[in-house]
């Protein structure tokens, strides 16, 4: 399985919405570190925001929402929040 940028994003907005859970998002980085082949150009980056997201459930680390704000800018993407 190849991992995008896009779905590491789309990942971290599953878990804003609470689609998935905490365990859930560092189970699939977790896998994904270990499985997964990244697209070259963006290896580094998301190797990286996997790699915080493999230790979320750690509690000196946690997932924060400025953790979440920071990836999704990192992966290209403007952060807005909007309440229905």
């Amino acid at each position: 399985m190849k991992v995008s940028k896009e779905d590491v994003a789309r990942k971290i907005l599953a878990y804003l919405n609470r689609s998935i859970s905490l365990e859930q998002i560092v189970d699939w980085a977790e896998d994904m570190i270990c499985e997964a082949e990244y697209d070259e150009k963006d290896f580094e980056l998301i190797k990286d925001i996997l790699g915080h997201l493999g230790l979320a459930d750690v509690k000196e680390f946690g997932l924060s929402w400025d953790d979440c704000y920071n990836y999704l800018s990192r992966l290209g993407y403007q952060v807005r929040v909007t309440v229905h």
